[in-house]
């Protein structure tokens, strides 16, 4: 999973530009028991198991282009340059499922709502079935050396066009860096985060996609995948990624409720 435009240079190899009714609040998704180890292969993850919270943005006909993160049984967070364009009739989230094509739920889009400075969007869905717990928003990122972990259907290969999305979800552990090691960030809207041994990370496919960390025995987001740092290719460099609880306000405004 690298990062530059991820969705777009599915289509395009050259971009680097990797939307109501309240419904009562359900509990925190909690980690898969999966001792929290992973090898090196997003690009360089793991395959990894459902989560009821992570979501494949698909067209129609049933084409991945993009993650998203379910907040809110009505709502789910994802890459403002995912949704730009694409009108939500032409949109819709498969949720709960570690398997792009099959299993989980397939839920239709009703609104877009994306930011006017950040690469972040809102997108409001028809209910997302009580057994797809969403994700609890984090209060805060957390500081540099925060442990992560990113999850995506992306490229497994660096070479933009040179492997197709893979059907299973790919996950991978990794942490929070210092912003200088991320060229063109905003720090005070996104999140750089590293590239274990250099050779692994988000790719092509993966924007919009959670990024998680653990707080009390359950996921809390605090990113969604954005770009790579300064434009570099999947994984060789840290990248970046939008900091969903620095926009808390902002999401607030949109859903009208106290996520």
């Amino acid at each position: 999973m690298r990062l530059r435009s991820l969705a777009a240079a599915l289509l395009a190899a050259t971009s680097l530009v990797f939307a109501s009714m309240a419904v009562p609040a359900t509990a925190a998704a909690s980690p898969p028991t999966d001792g929290g180890v992973l090898t090196p292969q997003v690009v360089g993850g793991t395959p990894a198991p459902a989560y009821s919270f992570s979501g494949s943005l698909q067209t129609l006909s049933g084409s991945h282009f993009c993650g998203a993160s379910v907040v809110h049984p009505r709502w789910a967070v994802t890459a403002r340059h995912c949704v730009q364009g694409r009108s939500p009739s032409s949109m819709r989230l498969r949720v709960g499922s570690n398997n792009r094509t099959s299993g989980g739920a397939l839920v239709s889009v009703t609104s877009v709502a994306t930011h006017p400075t950040n690469d972040l969007a809102v997108i409001g869905l028809t209910t997302v079935p009580s057994a797809y717990l969403p994700v609890v928003i984090a209060a805060t990122s957390g500081p540099v050396g925060t442990s992560t972990r990113i999850m995506g259907w992306g490229q497994t290969c660096p070479t933009p066009g040179g492997c197709g999305a893979p059907v299973q979800l790919q996950q991978l552990n990794t942490s929070i860096v210092a912003d200088g090691s991320c060229a063109g960030i905003v720090g005070a809207t996104e999140i750089c985060t590293g590239n274990p041994g250099g050779v692994a990370g988000a790719c092509y496919g993966d924007s919009g996609g959670p990024q998680v960390k653990t707080v009390g025995g359950a996921w809390h987001l605090v990113g969604a995948t954005s770009r790579s740092g300064g434009g570099s290719a999947c994984a060789v460099a840290p990248s970046i990624y939008v900091d969903v609880p620095a926009l808390r306000p902002w999401i607030q405004g949109v859903t009208g409720l106290p996520l």
